[in-house]
């Protein structure tokens, strides 16, 4: 009885430190955003971020829109991918700070007529459809429960359906351990290097069909994976 209690005590104490390191997090993105984009022109920021997406979309091979395919856009941000995806598209915006961004000057929902916002963290995301794509943009390591996102990412698929996801993947290996135990980058509560995640993709049983290097920096390299869900 009194190890049973030990244990839901520890599992009970493991979701509220991990709930804490998120709401933190969270707190951090909000003022980072906002520190971010003071000064910045909201057009001449949107022209430059979408020209940014343009980029990365053509690195994308065997992905092309079509019309009125089904996109969800996760942790979408005040200027997510969203921004420059083809009006024809029926998309999805899920982010659990857009509430927050909405006082912004840089972030109106009317500007984007083909969108549907949801503020609401992805694990409680509860969508009505399945999608053709699921954009995940340098978001994945913001989440509370990372590996119940990926298994929800997974599972909003529909079968050929393609994860496009960019991660920050650690370097060294004595620098993942060191920000895992210490909280040091607290504006990402999950550290994992490129085979990691590349893992959390196939063990879901996602092809990983393209990983691309978009950034090299010391602590981390910012890389593009794209995953189909087989068809049956």
């Amino acid at each position: 009885m009194m190890l049973r209690y030990s244990r839901k005590r520890t599992i009970l104490v493991a979701m509220r430190k991990k709930t804490i390191k998120w709401s933190l997090a969270q707190s951090l993105e909000i003022r980072w955003w906002k520190n971010y984009l003071i000064g910045k022109d909201p057009e001449a920021y949107l022209i430059k971020k979408k020209a940014y997406w343009h980029k990365v979309l053509l690195l994308i091979q065997r992905w092309q829109p079509a019309e009125g395919m089904a996109v969800l856009d996760c942790g979408c941000g005040p200027a997510g991918i969203f921004i420059a995806l083809p009006v024809n598209l029926s998309v999805d915006a899920e982010d659990p700070l857009l509430d927050a961004y909405i006082q912004l000057p840089h972030f109106k929902r009317e500007w984007y007529p083909n969108v549907h916002f949801f503020s609401v963290p992805l694990e409680d995301f509860v969508p009505s459809r399945l999608y053709d794509t699921i954009f995940c943009m340098n978001a994945i390591n913001h989440v509370s429960d990372i590996h119940l996102c990926y298994d929800k990412l997974a599972g909003w698929l529909k079968p050929g359906g393609k994860l496009i996801i960019t991660i920050d993947a650690h370097n060294h290996t004595f620098f993942r351990q060191l920000f895992r135990f210490t909280g040091f980058d607290a504006l990402h509560p999950h550290q994992y290097n490129l085979a990691e995640y590349g893992q959390m993709l196939t063990e879901r049983k996602l092809l990983l069909e393209q990983t691309i290097l978009i950034k090299k920096e010391f602590f981390f390299n910012h890389y593009l994976q794209v995953a189909v869900k087989p068809i049956a």
